[in-house]
């Protein structure tokens, strides 16, 4: 496996987003299941794992900390605070973003429990809670690397202004935001802050949430807990309109002598060197299809042709509703 540079770490060049396997996309695997393929992501050579208080209200650290926990030392560990899950006075959980300082204080600490670690290599605020200053809350959270708690810091779905605001604080190692093919947001000025200032970017969701995987035909197909469900370019007419740019990207793909969610992480790791993916899967299969684009050489002229056929003006839809554009302060594209 290549490797790149996050920070004061060499991890893997495509690390492994951890949430689908206990939240977001349906019903997930069995816990056994998930250990499986954390297991197997290891053996193939990954070393950067994203987890984060959200997913799966905690079950997704408690997960990834059972199953890595004998070779931690052996991984990059990456989670994220901010956003987590609150109980109510009905019982029920829901997802609540709270960027004080005690409240990240609390992730942490849940964090490092469920992880079974004693530090968080990189340490994410996963929303920015608009109600509190940035630069309060990633004040915050350097108190927790002068604590030993943390080693780097790291933001999630904000802005280049935003990224500006909170390096003066303290300096921040990655940024993570959804970049992709059909996701061009941090093109628009995200890109070039974290070059300006030498933080990585960690692209998630870099298979368009499965879309260029070409594994999703009929999005009625979707579980009713799938959260692609809330997003416009997965409503039936978006995705009709969207469904029309496979044919043209599948022969690409041909042509560049992958599979097209290869041709997908490809194109991301021949954008930047500075540029992590960190796909997701619930399949050995799939995650050993992943890694292997690593290996894919695009030439530049293929290159060109693929970022002309899928990019902001040619897909349908946005990528959020408009409660989740409302909780990201990222830049965004009108959608077409």
């Amino acid at each position: 496996m290549q490797q790149r540079t996050l920070g004061p770490f060499t991890v893997s060049a495509l690390g492994l987003g951890c949430m689908n396997l206990s939240h977001a996309y349906g019903a997930p695997p069995p816990p056994e299941d998930g250990e499986r393929l954390l297991l197997a992501a290891l053996d193939e050579g990954v070393t950067l794992f994203d987890t984060a208080a959200l997913y799966g209200f905690g079950a997704n650290e408690t997960l990834v900390g059972r199953a890595l926990k004998p070779h931690r030392s052996r991984i990059t560990l990456a989670s994220k605070g901010g956003m987590a899950g609150v109980t109510g006075d009905d019982g029920a959980v829901r997802r609540v973003i709270d960027g004080r300082p005690e409240a990240l204080r609390r992730n942490c600490e849940d964090s490092l429990r469920r992880l079974q670690t004693d530090v968080i290599d990189l340490y994410y605020l996963h929303r920015w809670d608009k109600k509190v200053p940035v630069e309060e809350s990633v004040g915050a959270m350097s108190r927790l690397v002068e604590q030993g708690k943390v080693r780097t810091l790291g933001l999630s779905e904000v802005s280049a202004a935003t990224i500006r605001k909170a390096h003066v604080v303290h300096p921040i190692t990655a940024v993570q935001t959804e970049y992709s093919l059909w996701t061009r947001n941090p093109e628009i000025a995200v890109l070039d802050a974290c070059r300006e200032l030498g933080i990585a970017f960690v692209a998630f969701s870099p298979v368009a949430r499965g879309f260029l995987c070409d594994s999703l035909h009929d999005v009625a197909t979707l579980d009713a807990k799938d959260i692609r469900r809330s997003m416009p370019r997965f409503e039936l007419e978006h995705y009709a309109r969207n469904l029309r740019l496979l044919p043209g990207y599948k022969a690409l793909a041909r042509e560049a002598g992958c599979t097209p969610a290869q041709l997908a992480l490809a194109w991301l790791l021949h954008r930047r060197e500075d540029i992590i993916p960190i796909p997701g899967t619930t399949k050995v299969a799939h995650l050993r299809e992943d890694l292997a684009a690593a290996d894919v050489k695009l030439d530049p002229s293929l290159l060109a042709r693929v970022e002309a056929h899928i990019n902001q003006q040619t897909v349908s839809g946005h990528r959020y509703g408009a409660q989740a554009r409302g909780e990201v302060d990222t830049e965004d594209y009108p959608p077409a």
